[in-house]
């Protein structure tokens, strides 16, 4: 044994399973009582329940907040906005329309009137 060893009174650990033992011991003694192996704590004092007008008049607190967030489109935007999405449920009615007007059509070739 070398005189450091006899000092601090530990031998070197001869084994894989003895170093992760001292490594464990050493991490617990460092990390105190935190870390595994410990219970979780009891929730003791709960949060107490909130009436119903005190939760509705936060939920609308937060609401407003949020809402002051929002950027919101000028009076130009909003038009070019509507005209566009106008255009495209148009199209997109008339393309309907029109495949239904020719499967109509097919099928009733196909089957007779």
């Amino acid at each position: 044994m070398s005189e450091e060893q006899e000092r601090s009174g530990r031998e070197r650990p001869s084994t894989a399973a003895d170093r992760r033992g001292r490594r464990a011991a050493a991490a617990s003694g460092a990390s105190g009582a935190s870390g595994k192996g410990r219970a979780t704590p009891v929730r003791d004092s709960r949060p107490t329940k909130v009436s119903l007008p005190n939760r509705l008049a936060r939920f609308l607190r937060e609401v407003v907040a949020e809402l002051r967030k929002v950027i919101w489109p000028t009076r130009k935007q909003m038009v070019t906005y509507t005209i566009v999405v106008l255009v495209f449920v148009s199209f997109m009615v008339a393309l309907v329309a029109g495949f239904d007007f020719v499967f109509g059509q097919a099928i009733g070739a196909v089957f007779g009137p």
